[in-house]
């Protein structure tokens, strides 16, 4: 990632998903946070994708 608009097209990507409330990404640290609806059952792989099509990022969950 290169600026703030990086993390928003990531953003914008991830809260295309149903299921997923809210998507925050820190160009800066390079990390996003997912927030789910309540009783989402949102794929962790439909995640990364998602990440990938935003700018062909690389995504892993955190540890």
């Amino acid at each position: 990632m290169h600026c703030t608009s990086c993390g928003l097209s990531i953003d914008d990507e991830l809260e295309e998903i149903p299921g997923v409330r809210m998507a925050g990404t820190d160009f800066r640290s390079g990390r996003t946070v997912v927030r789910l609806e309540e009783d989402a059952a949102v794929d962790m792989a439909e995640l990364v994708a998602a990440v990938q099509r935003a700018g062909d990022y690389q995504a892993r969950p955190a540890d």
